[in-house]
């Protein structure tokens, strides 16, 4: 049988799917090297000439998850045609629109098998997406729809804050809890962008 050869781009794509799918049905911990290798349908050299450890191939896949919603993010924050407040709706409803595509994924983040796995998507968001959402705040500093003057830092704090207290899956808030907090997150946002009362009520 002919040997198939891919090129490095596909391949290396192909054994970073191969390994989150494993890591989403029987999670992080208990993934091996071994079990993406087969899965993948590869030399265990050919593994090892893409990533040296598991380790790596787990920040390769969730830079691959976090980089997907930060290019939506960038496009529509480098949209003239949307005001600020407008951005920020549209960022919110494909943010909505991935959590309803990627709920089984979402899910399996709170697993404590992919406690680790969560943790790096946490803080590739604040990384990667927080220079984005500055962009906005920025032309709504010039817009005079916010005033604040460390635009990134304060961004960095609104998402870790979030991101732990409302999506980590610690917490388990009951119904009523996760709308107190949700309300409480938008006076937070209000205040530190110094928006308008009441602007951030469609969260």
């Amino acid at each position: 049988m002919k040997r198939i050869v891919k090129d490095p781009h596909t391949r290396r794509a192909e054994i970073i799917s191969a390994a989150g799918e494993l890591f989403r049905n029987q999670g992080y911990v208990h993934t091996s090297v071994e079990s993406i290798i087969q899965k993948v349908g590869v030399a265990k050299g050919t593994f090892y000439y893409y990533f040296k450890s598991k380790e790596e191939i787990l920040d390769a896949f969730v830079h691959s998850m976090v980089d997907q919603l930060c290019e939506e993010y960038q496009r529509i924050a480098d949209n003239p045609a949307l005001g600020v407040m407008d951005k920020v709706r549209h960022m919110l409803r494909g943010q909505s629109r991935i959590a309803e595509q990627e709920s089984e994924w979402l899910d399996s983040l709170h697993r404590p098998e992919n406690r680790e796995l969560h943790e790096r998507v946490n803080i590739a968001i604040v990384l990667k997406i927080a220079p984005v959402l500055a962009q906005v705040i920025e032309q709504g500093n010039q817009e005079s729809v916010f005033q604040v003057e460390n635009a990134l830092e304060t961004v960095q704090f609104l998402l870790a804050g979030s991101q732990f207290l409302l999506e980590s899956g610690l917490f388990d808030w009951d119904r009523d809890e996760q709308q107190k907090r949700m309300h409480a997150m938008q006076v937070i946002i209000e205040r530190s962008l110094g928006a308008k009362p009441g602007s951030f009520s469609f969260l």
